[in-house]
């Protein structure tokens, strides 16, 4: 029994934009990413095909800023698949800035011979292929991916995802418990992924590594399916 009503997303319509875009793309990688994203929004979410997904960039603009580091993590409500994870480092146009380097520990020395991501994205798309990702904060995946599609393949892109910061959100930032919250003049509570882990009891993790970001969101939205909606929750009540 979900302790939360699951909020629906029926003003997005995916079928039809995933439809659209797989018959309109030249891109095989794209083609067949559209096609695997196309899942039943009834499909419960613990028969989804899920996989964690983050980037590492170099700020949060993806007009000047770059991706650095991609990590996918297949998984799913019972199990993550640790052995099937995937990395890329991948080498940005610009020189890393010192702030970059410092923040998610990736430097000039491990991108000096690293590849554009023109050269992976064939490969990464092939990968996400055939399951609905899992992001902690979607306005960085997606408008980053969109960006790198753009440059290398000049198509434009949008994917559905469960952004597990927005199922956090729906909880602590838009339920009667939180508007009472702020009613009283207290703080918000943090919805950063750090910080989200640690209502769950779950254990820290060194941030801004793109493979371990990946594992935690994977195990975050395990333990808020745990907590606060049923396995058999429909997927369409769960992205956005």
């Amino acid at each position: 029994m979900p302790l939360i009503r699951p909020k629906t997303r029926s003003a997005t319509d995916w079928h039809d934009y995933l439809v659209q875009r797989r018959q309109q793309t030249q891109v095989g990688a794209l083609e067949d990413f559209f096609a695997g994203a196309d899942l039943s929004p009834i499909l419960p979410v613990a028969e989804a095909p899920l996989m964690a997904l983050d980037l590492e960039t170099t700020g949060l603009d993806p007009r000047r800023d770059e991706i650095v580091s991609i990590g996918i993590v297949p998984f799913s409500l019972s199990r993550i698949r640790v052995s099937e994870r995937r990395y890329w480092v991948v080498r940005p146009r610009r020189s890393l800035s010192a702030k970059s380097v410092t923040f998610h520990r990736i430097t000039h020395a491990d991108i000096e011979g690293a590849p554009r991501i023109e050269e992976v994205l064939d490969e990464v798309f092939k990968a996400l292929s055939g399951h609905l990702l899992v992001v902690h904060y979607r306005h960085i995946e997606r408008a980053f991916l969109d960006t790198a599609s753009r440059k290398a393949w000049q198509e434009t892109l949008s994917f559905p995802v469960i952004d597990t910061m927005s199922l956090e959100a729906r909880i602590h930032r838009q339920s009667w418990l939180a508007r009472l919250r702020r009613w009283s003049g207290r703080p918000p509570a943090s919805i950063r992924l750090h910080d989200s882990r640690i209502r769950y009891g779950l254990p820290h993790y060194h941030g801004h590594h793109a493979l371990t970001d990946a594992l935690a969101t994977a195990e975050l939205l395990q333990a808020q399916v745990a907590s606060n909606y049923a396995p058999e929750t429909p997927i369409g009540m769960l992205w956005s």
